[in-house]
């Protein structure tokens, strides 16, 4: 039974890509930060056991944290994904697990490059912040769900790097944003990777397809496919600036000529 105002939702965040303006990889010249959405019930009786029961199958067990990058690599316990039929098979389970999960993803990709062009460039993890909150602001509006608590989880990074993201987080909270109002009821907390939460997985999941397809938008991109329907749909709540670039919900194939 839930607490008194306590949220129907819940958001896991990653990202993907470095924030730092002074070196920019040209070859993924872009940071990624992507907030998805569950509710809670949902996610409690559909979700999680629907991922649970894919480690057992592959693994045995279910303390393997499903990374986008050791699965790409195929490191640690996705070295069983050098077997062509176990990674074919792997891969559409895993497909058709994200494919059916409901959640919704907001999102934001920088372009480096273009944003330091500009004489005082924002950090981009600032101006991603502030861009998800409001869209999920927006969501929970929709849902009559605004001034319940609701949990915002993100990954630990490192005593400084936390400090900095929560001190940013508390002020667009507090009023400092686009909307110019406080963004009620929202929480932020912190976990390890190594909790293993099913729901920071997804979002890791998500994150790098996302930037690839706004990077190279021509590049073929099945994870990206699987995931576009649930992207938020997105209104801009920034000032005109060069270099950002939110993702909306079209259709795959729309995104071929952006």
């Amino acid at each position: 039974m839930f607490r008194q105002n306590e949220g129907k939702y819940i958001f896991y965040a990653d990202e993907s890509g470095d924030h730092s303006l002074t070196s920019v990889d040209p070859t993924y010249p872009v940071f990624v930060l992507a907030l998805c959405g569950f509710s809670k019930s949902t996610y409690c009786s559909r979700i999680v056991p629907k991922f649970q029961r894919l480690k057992f199958a592959y693994f045995g067990h279910d303390a393997t944290v499903l990374h986008e990058r050791d699965i790409r690599k195929q490191v640690g316990d996705f070295r069983i994904l050098n077997n062509s039929e176990v990674r074919a098979s792997f891969m559409r389970d895993l497909s058709t697990a994200l494919e059916s999960s409901p959640f919704r993803i907001s999102a934001t990709v920088i372009y480096k490059p273009e944003l330091r062009q500009d004489l005082f460039p924002e950090n981009p993890y600032a101006i991603s912040l502030r861009i998800c909150l409001q869209q999920a602001f927006r969501f929970l509006s929709a849902r009559n769900e605004v001034g319940k608590r609701t949990y915002f989880v993100f990954e630990k990074r490192g005593a400084r790097e936390d400090a900095d993201l929560e001190l940013e987080f508390r002020r667009l909270v507090d009023g400092e944003n686009d909307l110019g109002m406080p963004l009620e009821g929202f929480n932020i907390h912190f976990s390890d990777k190594r909790a293993n939460s099913t729901g920071m997985q997804i979002a890791d999941l998500t994150a790098r397809p996302i930037g690839l397809k706004m990077f190279r938008p021509g590049q073929p991109n099945r994870a990206f496919d699987l995931i576009v329907k649930k992207i938020y749909r997105n209104r801009k709540f920034s000032r005109p600036s060069r270099g950002i670039h939110i993702p909306e919900k079209r259709k795959a194939s729309d995104y071929s000529e952006a």
